[in-house]
């Protein structure tokens, strides 16, 4: 690439899914704001969880995140290509935050080509107004089968020519194996830029690995350039490897004895919604056809696709399972399932291919319609409105949060502004606002409604900013890696 203006590049590669690439790149982007006007970038996303930029484009949560540790403002160059998994081997193809098309995994590859063309503007684009670009491939990066379509890994190292430091997770297992393998694996006009490996999740003491990673470094020529501890992650998870890994939690003193349970839909998305929650109650997720036991609060989450998720919901039983708690414990809904909260559905056939009506849950008097393949992507600050015994001592605040939905709902009684819908008794609630519980005041509000109505004492949360959470992560990284040694690997781009 030659623009005119050259800035220098890292590209952080990894041997699988969540081995820690984009915690690494987080972390990096906060420490190496301080010297470089920093940009993170992935070239091609697929994840569960995305986020709406304040001109109402939609990118993977990760480069988000990335771009606040940075100290910028997140933007669609920063993830040009983002993939939403709707099943049966389709995805949701947004390009430069706008959706492109849903697309087979084959017919998306026909149009790799200009993809890439997508990716090198993108990238041109960053150049001409930062100086270091911090960038994330995807998945393991040793695919094989993949290397002549690949625009994340492969394709991005070639174009970019970058220093590539290269990421195993030692708690999976065989990470000496995954490493050297990887690197050997590499076509070689990739694998002579690896500059480094770093090993990830180490719970005991790295004084044991030693041995290994000299072993590591005089067999591959390539500097180990630290281990960093496995670590309870303050920011929200990027892909559905997170999701998939989610059950409950560990017992933890510090958060209310209070049972909350997400329902795990087939095509859940944004689960980072309910992360903060994670902070301050006992979260777990329960899939559609388990038993969902006696919890104090039950949360409908997002989904890629309403209706298919609500035939399975119903088809399964846990529809029952849901309205049998009706009057007896809280039952929200997010998005898809603030829609699926609802009377009716109207499918034009956006959702599910033909045009048909659907049942919901009718816990709300709302309906919904899908009348156009157009999502709406906003951010949004609104008022509490809506009465009720778990908004009441709220009411007048204002929360924000961000939109990402096809469909629109008719409600008469809102919950944040004229978003939302709230039933008489105020406990069963729906809302289209992802981000929700970012805000600690809906947190607050919920926990003290439901351990006053458990009878337990309500734990209040110690509440860290962004830039608290950020800096802990910042202070982790550049205390287990050798910075110094990442520092000469970007001068070496002078």
């Amino acid at each position: 690439m030659d623009n005119g203006k050259k800035s220098k590049k890292l590209l952080i590669l990894g041997t699988a899914s969540d081995v820690g690439k984009s915690i690494m790149v987080t972390g990096l982007c906060k420490i190496l704001s301080s010297k470089y006007k920093v940009a993170p970038f992935k070239a091609q996303n697929m994840s569960l969880n995305s986020w709406i930029t304040k001109d109402g484009k939609e990118i993977g949560i990760a480069q988000a995140i990335q771009a606040k540790a940075a100290g910028v403002e997140p933007t669609a160059d920063m993830n040009p290509v983002l993939l939403k998994p709707k099943g049966d081997r389709t995805s949701q193809v947004i390009v430069l935050g706008e959706p492109y098309a849903d697309k087979t995994a084959g017919n998306y590859y026909d149009s790799i080509e200009e993809m890439h063309d997508v990716l090198r503007e993108a990238l041109e684009r960053l150049e001409s107004e930062y100086d270091l670009i911090v960038m994330e491939g995807a998945g393991g990066a040793a695919e094989i089968n993949l290397y002549e379509r690949d625009i994340v890994n492969v394709g991005t190292a070639r174009i970019t020519d970058a220093p590539i430091i290269l990421v195993g997770d030692i708690e999976s297992g065989g990470v000496f194996a995954s490493l050297y393998g990887t690197k050997e694996l590499f076509p070689k006009d990739i694998s002579k830029n690896i500059k480094g490996f770093v090993i990830n999740k180490f719970r005991g003491d790295p004084a044991i690995l030693e041995p290994g990673l000299k072993q590591l470094e005089d067999i591959t020529g390539v500097p180990v350039l630290g281990v960093l501890p496995y670590y309870k992650l303050k920011i929200p998870s990027e892909d559905s490897m997170a999701i998939r890994k989610k059950k409950g939690q560990e017992d933890d003193e510090e958060i209310n004895e209070v049972d909350i349970a997400v329902i795990r839909l087939p095509r859940i998305s944004n689960f980072t919604d309910f992360e903060p929650l994670e902070r301050v109650a006992k979260v777990r997720y329960v899939d559609l056809d388990e038993n969902i036991g006696n919890p104090d609060c039950i949360i409908i989450p997002g989904t890629k696709n309403t209706v298919n998720d609500l035939l399975d919901l119903q088809n399964s039983g846990m529809d029952a399972q849901i309205k049998d708690l009706k009057g007896k414990i809280p039952i929200l809904g997010i998005c898809g399932g603030y829609q699926m909260l609802g009377r009716t559905i109207h499918d034009s056939g956006i959702e599910n291919g033909t045009e048909a009506d659907y049942e919901g849950l009718g816990l709300l008097n709302i309906s919904t319609v899908f009348g156009a393949y157009e999502k709406k992507t906003v951010q949004v600050k609104k008022e509490v409105v809506a009465e009720g015994p778990i908004f009441n001592h709220i009411k007048g605040e204002e929360i924000t949060g961000y939109e990402i939905h096809m469909g629109e709902t008719k409600t008469d009684k809102t919950v944040f502004g004229d978003d939302g819908s709230i039933d008489e008794a105020g406990t069963i609630v729906g809302t289209y606002l992802h981000g929700l519980f970012e805000n600690e005041n809906v947190r607050r509000a919920l926990m003290i409604y439901l351990t006053e109505k458990k009878g337990i004492e309500y734990r209040s949360e110690t509440v860290k900013t962004e830039e608290e959470a950020y800096q802990e992560l910042a202070d982790m990284v550049e205390n287990c890696l050798d910075m110094q040694k990442i520092y000469e690997i970007l001068d070496e781009q002078d």
